[in-house]
């Protein structure tokens, strides 16, 4: 969309709660207005920094995060449910048990997978699963350039097959991915050289 097209979006929004009885401020219609506009602003950056929830850890509870959820992804266990499984069963969750404590429920909740995208020494701990989303650019089969003709283009995915090989020492990750239209890619050294060629989506 435009950002004439969401304004006038919003605009119809704002007057569909008029209509209602519920009608918002003036504050609250320019609140959401300047979020709007730093989306657009954000767009070729993708990722707003407006509401990282990770933002909010102090530097020693993020660095504790970050180190168990590189470490559940390592032991091939998704971070999240290990953390809401401990809370379920009120089994004390180590050195990330201030999450609980201090942040909760919510704050988990608001926790995606972009948002690690601005930890750029864990880009590669997360790690990619059978039915995750993400979103591939146009690099992997033509040439873009940033103030050229064809410009980075982004595509929303799915994984369907991750394949680990090894040769000897060495090792890469391959990855197969579907496009909503059908066809499908096979992305190769997904974490090892073409990590700037696909991520996580932002909602």
């Amino acid at each position: 969309m435009t950002p004439d097209e969401i304004e006038i979006a919003l605009q119809t929004a704002f007057n569909s709660c008029d209509a209602v009885g519920c009608p918002l401020t003036d504050a609250q219609k320019q609140i959401l207005l300047q979020v709007v506009e730093q989306i657009q602003g954000n767009s070729n950056s993708r990722v707003s920094n407006i509401a990282n929830p990770l933002d909010e850890l102090t530097p020693e509870e993020l660095e504790a995060f970050l180190e168990f959820v590189k470490s559940e992804e390592q032991r091939n266990r998704t971070w999240k449910v290990q953390l809401l499984n401990d809370w379920l069963l009120e089994n004390d969750s180590g050195t990330v048990q201030f999450i609980r404590n201090r942040y909760g429920l919510q704050w988990l909740n608001r926790v995606e997978s972009y948002h690690f995208d601005k930890y750029s020494y864990l880009e590669d701990a997360l790690k990619l699963r059978l039915g995750d989303r993400i979103e591939v650019s146009n690099a992997l089969w033509e040439w873009v350039q940033e103030d050229g003709p064809c410009k980075r283009e982004w595509f929303p995915c799915i994984v369907i097959q991750v394949d680990e090989i090894s040769n000897g020492d060495d090792f890469c990750t391959n990855c197969v991915v579907r496009f909503y239209n059908g066809g499908e890619y096979e992305i190769q050294g997904i974490y090892e050289w073409n990590r700037y060629n696909w991520r996580w989506p932002q909602k």
